[in-house]
């Protein structure tokens, strides 16, 4: 019986390898093309690997928690499957008329009816039957069905509290058993010598962390930057009292935008006439590649930590366009549902480390982005307006610039023109095309 092996595909994102969180198969069962056999996380993201050949699987390579090289065997399926009787289809099984698969995985082919397969995958594939019938609980992040399966939580026991009664990360954690607290134990004497005890401070090592592979990669971009780019900041304490309380009127009917999607809209305006700030050094260092259009980044704080989720041309998007992007990426961000091509190719991003309850922050380059702007918290402070001290509410903006780019006059022109909107949003718009709101 011959047997075709599947190696891990390149994910697409200049990775050398992935960690195997979970199999979706066994060995004999039955899979179809583009059928998702293992969830692996990468530096970005987990994702699921759908299967190029269809058969019975023979074999399977790696344990789960084990790290998989690109290129190495994954699965072997067996060529001379049996063909699966109708009654076993499941509902995931093509709709006739379908075309295209629109797989993100590259280095493999994809049939006609993967995009439907896949597309069934993120909605009825995801939900887990309960033992009660008739019962169905949707489960749409592969992070929250694999922290289930660790943690030995049943999902079809637990109450989603998520939209559209979807299961989330926290419903999980809150089902994760806590052990009950130990009576605390008199610390034991280090014996002389022992390793136990950290030469360099004296004091007994309580714990030793690995880092994890998201956190690896996260240490392996900020060094780069940090070392490569010799970055300059400014920054300007900007009154944004008019944006908040006109943001509704600006907004028309429904639900006024969010402040950060209005800061957005004004340094992309003055991206358009600074378009080496959404630039890239070349790899040899000797040019500056700028680009017809921005892909803006937003920084994102979640569970797995500091990701940057991509608004792909923003620029051509209205303030309500690039608000409703930023929160639909920023909730599949927490939830650790974002495929790896929304975590790639930001030409330019913005750090709302306000949302963290600071006023400022030094913010390190997006790596191989040349600048990066920080918003602030706003916050009620005193502040002069017409000789008379009153509470208005007040901003700080940075800028973080790479200076083998540009110079100064050029970041400080643009973070002016920014800190300008903010504090003059009707000005702005008239001076914009209309749309951009």
């Amino acid at each position: 019986m011959n047997a075709r092996v599947f190696a891990l595909p390149d994910l697409g994102e200049g990775l050398t390898d992935a960690e195997l969180v979970r199999w979706l198969v066994a060995v004999g069962d039955t899979v179809a093309v583009d059928q998702p056999i293992a969830e692996v996380e990468t530096a970005k993201s987990v994702v699921e690997v759908p299967t190029p050949f269809a058969g019975v699987v023979a074999a399977l390579h790696g344990a789960e928690g084990e790290t998989v090289l690109v290129g190495a065997p994954l699965l072997e399926v067996s060529e001379e499957a049996p063909t699966p009787a109708p009654e076993a289809a499941s509902p995931e099984a093509a709709v006739p008329g379908a075309s295209g698969s629109g797989q993100v995985l590259v280095g493999y082919g994809t049939t006609d009816h993967a995009t439907t397969r896949r597309r069934s995958r993120t909605t009825a594939s995801s939900t887990i039957t309960a033992e009660a019938p008739g019962r169905v609980v949707p489960v749409i992040s592969p992070v929250v069905r694999s922290l289930a399966h660790r943690n030995g939580v049943d999902i079809a026991a637990l109450h989603p509290s998520g939209a559209g009664g979807v299961v989330t990360r926290r419903d999980v954690e809150a089902a994760i058993p806590r052990p009950a607290p130990a009576a605390p134990a008199a610390p034991a004497p280090a014996a002389p010598g022992s390793s136990a005890v950290d030469p360099r401070t004296g004091l007994a090592v309580a714990a030793t962390t690995p880092f994890s592979r998201f956190r690896r990669t996260v240490a392996d971009a900020m060094v780069r930057s940090r070392s490569e780019i010799p970055e300059a900041t400014v920054w300007v304490d900007a009154d944004a009292t008019e944006l908040w309380e006109a943001r509704r009127r600006l907004a028309g009917p429904g639900r006024a935008p969010s402040v950060l999607a209005f800061i957005a809209r004004f340094a992309l305006a003055s991206l358009a006439r600074h378009p080496e700030l959404a630039g890239r050094v070349t790899e040899d260092g000797d040019a500056l590649e700028t680009f017809d259009g921005v892909n803006l980044g937003i920084a994102a704080d979640t569970p797995r930590g500091l990701v940057v989720p991509v608004v792909r041309r923003a620029d051509r998007m209205s303030v309500r366009d690039l608000d409703a992007a930023i929160a639909a990426l920023a909730t599949s961000a927490r939830e650790g549902a974002l495929p790896p091509a929304d975590l790639t190719g930001s030409t330019f991003t913005v750090n709302n480390y306000g949302s963290l309850g600071v006023d400022g922050s030094a913010a390190i380059i997006n790596h191989p982005e040349v600048a990066i702007l920080g918003v602030g918290r706003i916050i009620e402070r005193p502040w002069v307006v017409d000789g008379a001290v009153v509470p208005r509410r007040i901003v700080q903006l940075s800028l973080v610039f790479d200076h083998r780019v540009t110079d100064g006059g050029v970041a400080a022109g643009f973070l002016r023109e920014v800190a300008d909107a903010v504090e003059s949003p009707f000005a702005f718009l008239v001076a914009e095309a209309p749309g951009t709101v």
